[in-house]
Order: C-alpha cells, then sequence, then structure tokens
C-alpha cells in the first residue's frame, strides 16, 4: 500500500521495489528502515538539483562517501566512474534539444547493492518513463538495481541519437548553401556553431563508452551476468552514437575547408575579370599618351588620316586582346 507523504520538491520519486519488483512509495526517513530490512528489496530515488542540506541527508540513510557527495553538490563535473566500497559513483553527462540549440546537463548516478539515487542537473529529460515502464515488468526490477541503472543509462545514451540525427539534416541543408553561386556568411557561421556542438556531444559520448566498459568490468559493484549483455547493447549504441559524431565533425571541417576553398576561388575569378578590364583599358590609355607628349616634331601629327588610322588602330587592338582575354577565360 503506497505511502503518502509530503516530499521537497526536488525529489522527484522515492520508492522502495520488494523482492518481486512490486513498487511501494516511502519517505525519505524510511530509507534507512527499508534497507535495515533483509527483504526489503532496493530503494530508488530520484533527485533533480537538490539542495545541499537534502544531500546530507541522504548520505546519511545510504551511507555514501564524502567525496561523492561533494561531487553531487556541483553540477560541472567530467563524465566519470569512481568505486567507494561496495558502491559505485557515476556522472554522466546528457543532452536536450531547447528552442533548436543543444542544451547539456549531468546526471549522478550513486549505486549500492541495495539502492539507486539519479541526481539530475541543467538540461536533463526526466526518468519517469524509464520507471513506468520498468514497472510494467517486475520480474525486471526483482533482479535489483543494475537493472534500473542499465535502464538510466540506456536512455541517457537513447536520446543522444536524436540529436545526432538533428545534426546530420543540418549538414545536409548547410551542404546546399556551401556549394550556392554566392558567398554566405552565415554558412561559415552555421558550420562553425555546429562542429562545436559536435565536439561537446563528443565530449558528452566519448567517456560513456569508457564508463560502460568499466562498469562492465568492475569488481567493486558485481553486474549479474543475465544483465550484463544489456550493458554491453547500450555500450554498442553509445560507441554506434560516437563513431557518427567523429563522421559528422570530419564532414563539417571538410564542409568548412571546401566553403574557404570555393570562396578563394570565387576572388581569384574577380581579380581576373578586373586584371582583364584592365588590361582592355590600359592598351587605348598607352596608345593616346604616346600621342599627348607634346613633342614638336612627330610626323602623324600632319597628316590628314592621322586621327581616324590612330582611332582604328585602337579599336584593333581592343577587339583583338578582347578576344584573347575571352579566350582564356579572363573576362
Amino acid at each position: 500500500m503506497n505511502v503518502p507523504a509530503v516530499q521537497p520538491a526536488c525529489v522527484v520519486n522515492c520508492a522502495a521495489y520488494d523482492q518481486a519488483g512490486h513498487r511501494r512509495d516511502i519517505t525519505l526517513d524510511d530509507i534507512s528502515d527499508v534497507l535495515a530490512d533483509p527483504a526489503g528489496g532496493f530503494v530508488w530515488v530520484g533527485l533533480y538539483e537538490p539542495e545541499e542540506r537534502l544531500l546530507d541527508t541522504l548520505q546519511d540513510e545510504f551511507g555514501l562517501h564524502d567525496l561523492a557527495v561533494e561531487d553531487a553538490h556541483h553540477a560541472h563535473q567530467r563524465p566519470k566512474l569512481e568505486p567507494y566500497g561496495n558502491s559505485l559513483f557515476i556522472a554522466a553527462h546528457t543532452a536536450q534539444q531547447v528552442d533548436g540549440h543543444v542544451r547539456f546537463g549531468e546526471t549522478h548516478v550513486f549505486i549500492g547493492p541495495r539502492y539507486l539515487m539519479t541526481v539530475r542537473h541543467g538540461a536533463s529529460l526526466s526518468f519517469a518513463s524509464v520507471r513506468q515502464r520498468l514497472e510494467r515488468d517486475p520480474e525486471a526490477l526483482a533482479r535489483g538495481p543494475s537493472v534500473a541503472l542499465h535502464a538510466v543509462l540506456d536512455f541517457i545514451v537513447d536520446n543522444y541519437q536524436p540529436i545526432v540525427s538533428d545534426f546530420e539534416r543540418e549538414l545536409d541543408a548547410l551542404e546546399q548553401d556551401v556549394f550556392a553561386e554566392s558567398y554566405k556568411r552565415g554558412t561559415i557561421q552555421r558550420l562553425y556553431a555546429l562542429r562545436k556542438e559536435l565536439t561537446q556531444m563528443r565530449l558528452a559520448v566519448a567517456p560513456m563508452q569508457d564508463i560502460l566498459s568499466q562498469l562492465i568490468r568492475s569488481p567493486t559493484f558485481a553486474i549479474p551476468d543475465e544483465v550484463k549483455p544489456y550493458f554491453r547493447d547500450v555500450l554498442d549504441h553509445a560507441a554506434r552514437v560516437g563513431d557518427s559524431i567523429d563522421t559528422l565533425r570530419e564532414m563539417v571541417a571538410a564542409a568548412m575547408n571546401v566553403n574557404l576553398s570555393l570562396v578563394t576561388v570565387a576572388q581569384g575569378e574577380i581579380v581576373k575579370k578586373l586584371a582583364g578590364w584592365a588590361g582592355l583599358l590600359a592598351a587605348p590609355t598607352l596608345i593616346a599618351s604616346w600621342y599627348g607628349m607634346n613633342f614638336e616634331h612627330m610626323p602623324e601629327l600632319h597628316g590628314r588620316w592621322s586621327y581616324p588610322i590612330l582611332v582604328g588602330v585602337v579599336a584593333l587592338v581592343c577587339v583583338g586582346l578582347y578576344r584573347y582575354l575571352r579566350r582564356i577565360r579572363w573576362l
């Protein structure tokens, strides 16, 4: 029978699961009683940006290590797995799409033989759907907190994939702008922003692979043999997401280089055209300046047809030079 209780706002979930996997809501003060009962199953507590005082209370209830609790107080931890006696502390980075931008958060997990506590900070989706799915399968929960830990980590990794898919679609759209006829400053800015977000995603996903590998081999917290294949499946998903991110980063870098190369080529074509027109203007300017030197003895100046002949020569030179520049594609 569920126990109605008023919990602090940051306590999203506090429940005990018996050895048959059935849920019973409890208060924070009841945690130690459940853990003291050999037939009490395990406790799952979910928190979102808790106060330090609450974490200190839960430290006493679960017997958590001081260093692990100190890390959970602060939301700027690198992804890692730290063993403390017969318990583990896991820090994982989460990602979420918010208003068209990727926002990153953290989830800290404390797990022992009979408890699991998750502490979320920043952009991190609730694990309510994870709990509801597991509670429909009591036999899975009867295996202990390792099953709940797998579900949490699997949920975090699965949330990476839609973001990576959005990156792929954005890159496909940007490729159209990269090869556009006109240069767009916004294209290189969007490519740079995309590469920055991919780098941040890589910093979240790559350590997750190490965490899962260590977790499978951890001698501190023994994962049941029947549960290990599920963790290996999550590791495989994380590896595939990591490979996709690395590929996208290389493609974005290539797109940036291609964009800059096309801009350089376009500028070179403009310079060539300007040089061609300058050459066309230089020919008549040179001829005209020759006859503008005001020398007294220049026979051509006294001829009746000197002016028409000069105009014709200038025209022939300009036409010949124009055709030559067109042939070599400078105009």
